[in-house]
């Protein structure tokens, strides 16, 4: 396939417009594992994650030329796999935000005392659907809190609220982890 394309983004996207299966088929190999992961960023179930990048590609592929070059192919790519993942987020599930935020209280940990082996899915996958999807659209896709709020409906004051529990919640898990790891080798 690198002979075709001659490892050209343009070529691909060109072909892309043409609706040629050939290059579908390379978008769809170089960028299936990434658009998996960003998926399962937002669904903890990995079949429905799945479900939603199929139909994810299938927007990318039928809507293509609505792609204007303003900014990167992948970026545009990736924005469908979000928005069909918040689509099907809503659609399937009752989110609840709450306004309130509680007291959290920070375990003590040395420093010296942690290992840095954890896997981020696994500690986004502990997170309330809520929680996961403001935080993802903060940290990973570099949404400010009123693009999140006119994304998902609320108000900025609750997607700073949901930030905040899901990296209090995140960090809570990962301290867990970390002591029983610390348990284990001892």
């Amino acid at each position: 396939m690198k002979l075709l394309f001659g490892n050209k983004k343009d070529d691909l996207l060109s072909r892309l417009k043409k609706q040629d299966p050939a290059a579908q088929k390379v978008f769809y190999d170089q960028n299936v594992k990434k658009f998996l992961s960003v998926s399962r960023s937002y669904i903890s179930d990995l079949y429905q994650a799945e479900d939603c990048l199929i139909k994810a590609f299938c927007k990318i592929f039928k809507n293509i030329e609505s792609f204007r070059s303003e900014g990167s192919f992948e970026g545009w790519a990736r924005r469908i796999v979000v928005n069909e993942c918040l689509n099907f987020i809503k659609s399937h599930k009752t989110v609840f935000y709450l306004d309130d935020i509680n007291q959290s209280y920070l375990e003590e940990i040395h420093e010296e005392d942690v290992v840095f082996d954890f896997n981020a899915q696994e500690l986004l996958d502990q997170l309330p659907d809520a929680y996961r999807m403001v935080f993802n659209l903060y940290v990973f896709e570099d949404y400010s809190h009123q693009e999140i709020a006119d994304a998902l409906q609320i108000s900025t004051a609750v997607s700073k609220t949901q930030l905040f529990r899901a990296k209090e919640k995140m960090r809570k898990i990962y301290f867990q982890q970390q002591k029983a790891l610390k348990n284990e080798h001892y």
